[in-house]
């Protein structure tokens, strides 16, 4: 069967560019991590192997998407630790690990060695992520961690909050990248798009000149997505997974991720 994946669109949401500083759209390719812990929290709901995680990665991957984020938390609610190996074994794109990086979490990931890490400061019984790392204050703290996972040839990435200050002490503590935190943009988005987006487009303009790549991930959709990708210059990757998972509720599995891409790739 094939699949008209331009029946189940929304019209685009159009908004004019401020200015062509702010959007780039040339010259980088922003690539879509799919974040598979919903998949995971469903299985685990009833036990058992369904729906099939693995599975699930391998067709996300054959569906277009460019990588694998999972991020296993201490409680394991969703992804298991002992899904890790499996996943690892499977996934030819990028494979992205995200987390707290305490002594079990860094202990997993360097036995599992992905493509890039992401260094989330989570804490005990969290239900997601909702800020950044204070990159000044706990820069020793992460430049220990980051040295530890690039010695295994592990990229990393540190969650930062669009502050420049934070995006510096993220370089400083040797990081590869920086994710940036994208609730609040999503939160404010519909009241008022360009003042939900300025600290970001700030943020993004200091991380191109002190030379750190940029990621983003959290509560970015459909509606969103295309309008913070055209004002954070030389975004290079995304990581989305509830909403993702969500849409594919009701647009199918294989015609969300192709969805997620165009937006990507306009």
């Amino acid at each position: 069967m094939i699949f008209r994946t331009d029946l189940f669109q929304k019209p685009p949401i159009l908004y004019p560019i401020l200015n062509r500083k702010s959007c780039n759209r040339k010259s980088q390719m922003t690539h879509l991590s799919v974040n598979i812990n919903k998949i995971a929290l469903l299985r685990n709901a009833r036990g058992g192997s369904l729906p099939d995680l693995v599975q699930a990665a391998k067709d996300i991957e054959s569906f277009g998407s460019q990588g694998i984020t999972v991020h296993p938390r201490p409680d394991q609610r969703h992804i298991r630790y002992d899904d890790v190996p499996a996943l690892r074994a499977v996934v030819t794109t990028e494979f992205n690990i995200e987390g707290r990086p305490d002594r079990a979490f860094l202990d997993l990931v360097l036995a599992n060695p992905p493509q890039q890490c992401t260094l989330v400061p989570d804490t005990d019984g969290q239900l997601t992520s909702d800020h950044g790392w204070d990159t000044v204050e706990q820069q020793t703290e992460l430049w220990e961690v980051v040295q530890e996972l690039q010695k295994k040839g592990i990229r990393t990435s540190v969650f930062v909050d669009p502050d420049a200050k934070m995006v510096e002490g993220a370089k400083l503590a040797g990081a590869d990248r920086v994710e940036f935190y994208t609730g609040p943009f999503a939160h404010d988005f519909k009241k008022d798009p360009f003042e939900a987006v300025k600290a970001y487009t700030k943020a993004a303009h200091v991380a191109n000149k002190i030379g750190i790549g940029i990621n983003a991930g959290h509560d970015l959709n459909l509606e969103n997505l295309r309008f913070f990708k055209e004002h954070c210059p030389q975004l290079l990757e995304v990581s989305i997974g509830h909403a993702l998972i969500a849409d594919a509720l009701y647009y199918g599995l294989e015609n969300t991720v192709k969805m997620y891409l165009r937006q990507l790739q306009r």
